[in-house]
């Protein structure tokens, strides 16, 4: 035995040109593995939240405060990755969803955001809700070149891909929504008289922007009452009874549901029946109109571009059917005639497509190409409402479809209307 390892150790001594060829074709052999090795570790790129196994999602919802109402959203998202779970995942990766309250107030937003990305290291920010919220991460975001995903709010300013590459919304954007009533007030009521009420922020002053857009200099002659509200404010009661006094023939509920079903509500104590616009936002039966009173929210105007959830003409759709499916097996306390829900299913039906479309490339910078290139439908929405952006339309949703409540579902009547053009 000593002597075999003797001539084993000995043998490159004795024959050194074979040693050199044995090491130069160990390396080859070895130089083979790597670089065959190389295309299927290109092939995976990874950022922060992202491994073989899972991808890290952050959300940011108003699970308590004045627009709690909001929450279900959150809620039924973390249903909705559930079932993605249960059915493998997204490529074979489980979504981690982590969702925080902000209680709708900014500088919780903001405390929140810093604690995803840089405590829990999420891949990116998906559907945080809240205009003013919004506003306060914005600039963070961008910084940190995490992507501010599918914004729950229609604010104009999510689309805005040269100054802020890393924000998109998802929704109509209230300006543009403004922009279709001011146009339907034109067309049915040329000279009327109009009261405006409207939360004092980015939200409200989006749909103030979006009138003026339309009415231009007609705007101050027809615009009898302009009234804001703060988010902090108990109840509207107050400002609903002062532009009564102004006495319109339109009013314009720019609340979110909370306060839209204040002002529903008061209306209706007043016994006073203008011509209604409510902002799609508030649009909820279950959440706002119900509260409010169904019988007290006949006849308000609103636009859509979601199936009602309460009207039955949708439930032989496919869409809408997995839809209650979905929930019947995932959420099934939730109240059936909140839209809240549905909302939630388009939205992330939409996240993991874009995640299914990034493949193994799942760094942040390949998902705002995904976003930046969507061309599609969603069978749970109004038909001929198309999802679409490019480069530099980070507007992913610019239509709408006019409706009227009947007191028991939302009519949808007139064609439907890109409210995106000045």
């Amino acid at each position: 035995m000593k002597r075999c390892a003797k001539q084993l150790i000995r043998t490159p001594f004795v024959r050194p040109h074979l040693a050199r060829k044995l090491m130069l074709s160990g390396l080859t052999l070895a130089l083979t593995f790597v670089l065959a090795a190389v295309p299927a570790t290109a092939q995976k790129k990874y950022d922060t939240g992202v491994t073989d196994t899972e991808i890290k999602i952050g959300n940011i919802m108003p699970y308590s405060g004045p627009a709690s109402a909001y929450g279900i959203i959150g809620k039924t998202m973390s249903a909705y990755f559930r079932m993605i779970n249960d059915n493998g995942g997204v490529n074979g990766r489980k979504i981690n969803f982590i969702s925080y309250d902000d209680a709708y107030s900014p500088p919780k937003t903001v405390e929140q955001a810093r604690r995803l990305v840089e405590s829990d290291e999420v891949f990116l920010i998906f559907a945080p809700l809240g205009t003013a919220s919004n506003a306060a991460i914005q600039k963070y975001m961008n910084n940190m070149k995490v992507p501010q995903l599918f914004v729950a709010t229609g604010a104009s300013r999510w689309g805005d891909p040269e100054h802020f590459p890393w924000t998109i919304g998802w929704q109509p954007n209230y300006r543009a929504e403004a922009r279709i009533y001011a146009t339907y007030i034109l067309q049915h009521y040329p000279h009327a008289r109009i009261g405006l009420l409207y939360q004092n922020d980015d939200f409200g002053k989006d749909y103030v922007l979006g009138l003026r857009d339309v009415l231009r200099d007609k705007f101050d002659g027809m615009v009898v009452a302009s009234v804001p509200y703060e988010v902090a404010m108990p109840t509207v009661d107050s400002q609903v009874v002062a532009i009564k006094s102004a006495n319109p023939d339109i009013f314009v509920n720019i609340g979110t549901p909370k306060f839209a079903a204040q002002a529903i509500k008061k209306l209706a104590e007043l016994d006073w029946h203008p011509v209604h616009i409510m902002t799609n936002v508030s649009a909820s039966v279950g959440a706002v109109l119900k509260p409010a009173g169904l019988e007290n929210s006949r006849g308000i105007l609103s636009a859509g571009y979601q199936m009602d959830v309460t009207d039955p003409q949708w439930d032989s759709y496919p869409g809408m059917q997995r839809f209650r499916a979905f929930m019947a097996k995932y959420y099934p306390e939730a109240d059936k005639s909140e839209s809240g829900p549905l909302t939630a299913f388009n939205i992330s039906t939409a996240l993991v497509e874009v995640l299914k479309r990034c493949g193994d490339n799942l760094t942040r910078e390949n998902v705002m190409k995904a976003v930046a290139n969507m061309d599609f439908e969603m069978d749970t929405y109004i038909p001929g409402i198309r999802i679409k952006t490019t480069s530099t339309d980070f507007y992913p949703i610019e239509q709408v479809q006019m409706m009227r409540f009947t007191g028991e579902k939302w009519q949808l009547f007139g064609p439907i209307i890109d409210g995106h053009a000045e």
